[in-house]
């Protein structure tokens, strides 16, 4: 069955086209939750939210565009949508700190370890990191989908930077610094 069928499908209510569509798209998906999320269970709720939403608007999907940037926009929103309306994502001060430029020295840290960092940062930091380094959202943008200013934005990241520098540090040598570096493209 081709995408354009299976949404039809999914456009009249058939279960069997939306838990096909689970099916296609639920490991994607769920990459996306566990990226914004502080764990496992977390993200796995909003999985669920986030594929009640996709299900409850899918009539909304005009086949302009790709489809699977529109469900992953819906994963991104159904999270984010969490933290919104919440306080702790603001900062008391605009104060942006400055950004740490760190020698390259490459190491050997593995994807879970930088995975578990990302998301033992508190919600404000995590979202933002995530949304600037991870999806390439500019402040501005970022701003207008947390309701915050720009200068939180990039507050919030510069934060989230010195957290994950001082997790590494702590863990292990200088050297696993440059990996992240690398990973990062350049600055941390």
């Amino acid at each position: 069955m081709s995408l354009e069928e299976l949404i039809d499908k999914c456009k009249k209510g058939d279960r069997k086209a939306q838990e096909q569509l689970y099916r296609q798209y639920a490991n994607i998906l769920f990459g996306i939750c566990l990226k914004y999320s502080r764990n496992k269970s977390e993200a796995e709720d909003s999985l669920h939210d986030s594929f009640m939403t996709i299900f409850d608007k899918i009539s909304q999907y005009k086949s302009k565009g790709s489809f699977e940037g529109w469900i992953k926009r819906i994963t991104v929103n159904t999270v984010l949508q969490k933290y919104r309306k919440e306080e702790y994502l603001k900062v008391i001060t605009d104060n942006i700190e400055e950004e740490i430029e760190v020698e390259t020295a490459y190491a050997d840290i593995g994807l879970q370890t930088l995975l578990k960092y990302i998301q033992e940062l508190p919600n404000k930091y995590r979202i933002t990191f995530n949304l600037y380094v991870l999806d390439g959202y500019s402040h501005k943008e970022i701003s207008s989908m947390l309701g915050t200013s720009p200068g939180t934005s990039k507050s919030n990241l510069a934060r989230a930077r010195m957290i994950l520098k001082e997790k590494l540090e702590n863990k292990t040598t200088r050297a696993i610094i440059g990996l992240l570096i690398f990973a990062l493209g350049g600055t941390i």
